[in-house]
């Protein structure tokens, strides 16, 4: 609950920000006449610049406070499931030495079985040496305690493997959920960064956790070229592309660094690329600022109406 209050806390701050932000930059001519009613000239300039002088928007605490809260609760959860596998682990254990006790109690009562019907047997028979009987029974019960032994060992050992090979699995998941969960959070701060800078850091840190995400490393490609940037731009798309062939978005971004650098004939061979795997993109082919270069080139006229 304290999740939701605060997420839409922080939407209402935003929307705040935004209209302090238009405040600021509407002219004076522009206000309406009746926010400056009542109040005297040296009020209403005072009150303007301090709107003016805001630098940044309100609700970025919030914002990382809640970006903060998001990686607690997911701490948590993940201590939460440690603690539920440890103790599903204990549990198994404790069942199967249960079982070996049982399974040795029960073996060793068959073996008093095996020899109360040997003396019975032996005194029905009437055998003549109580050595030789001795020496019988001595080895009919070591070498079935021995087979005994053996297949309980071995069952034991599968079983041993069998939990390892659990444990193993169980950790390997919780630890993939984890970078899933750390790489979503780094998401989310990257879709809030209106600094392109601190965009390129956030995609670092997704690359170190996923370093074959073909989608932060086009997307850091997209903000190294609002940087200016451009050639590490193209070779982060190339690295792209190498990973995933068919990833559209790579193509798209490639040629809007192609495109700023004059190579025109590249850049449309890319925008054709971008097009056949993307064909959302074509909306976006005369908004893209990029392409600019491009507005009075015949062949990109034909891509865009076509």
């Amino acid at each position: 609950m304290s999740k939701l209050v605060c997420f839409i806390f922080s939407g209402l701050l935003f929307v705040f920000g935004t209209m302090a932000s238009s405040y600021a930059n509407t002219p004076e001519s522009a206000l309406p006449a009746q926010q400056a009613k009542g109040l005297t000239p040296n009020q209403e300039q005072q009150t303007q610049q301090v709107v003016k002088d805001l630098n940044e928007p309100m609700y970025r605490p919030l914002i990382e406070r809640y970006i903060l809260d998001e990686l607690k609760a997911v701490r948590q959860d993940q201590q939460a499931l440690r603690a539920e596998y440890t103790e599903k682990i204990a549990h198994a254990q404790l069942e199967t030495a249960d079982r070996a006790i049982v399974y040795t109690t029960d073996t060793i009562n068959n073996v008093f079985f095996i020899l109360t019907a040997t003396a019975s047997i032996l005194v029905l028979v009437g055998w003549n040496s109580l050595r030789d009987v001795k020496n019988k029974v001595e080895d009919i019960v070591n070498s079935r305690v021995s087979a005994i032994t053996d297949e309980y060992e071995a069952r034991l050992k599968d079983l041993e493997e069998q939990l390892r090979g659990r444990s193993e699995e169980i950790l390997n998941n919780q630890k993939k959920i984890t970078i899933t969960n750390e790489i979503h959070s780094l998401w989310m701060r990257a879709n809030l960064e209106s600094d392109f800078a601190t965009k390129v850091e956030i995609y670092d840190e997704i690359l170190n956790r996923k370093p074959e995400d073909v989608e932060a490393i086009a997307y850091k490609a997209d903000a190294l070229l609002e940087l200016g940037d451009i050639q590490e731009a193209i070779s982060l798309c190339n690295q792209a592309l190498e990973i995933d062939s068919d990833y559209g978005y790579a193509y798209w971004q490639r040629a809007c660094a192609y495109a700023l650098t004059h190579e025109h004939s590249d850049a449309l061979a890319d925008i054709r690329m971008a097009l056949d795997y993307s064909p959302n993109l074509r909306n976006e082919l005369l908004h893209e600022s990029a392409f600019a270069s491009l507005h009075d080139n015949d062949s990109f006229n034909e891509i865009v109406n076509g």
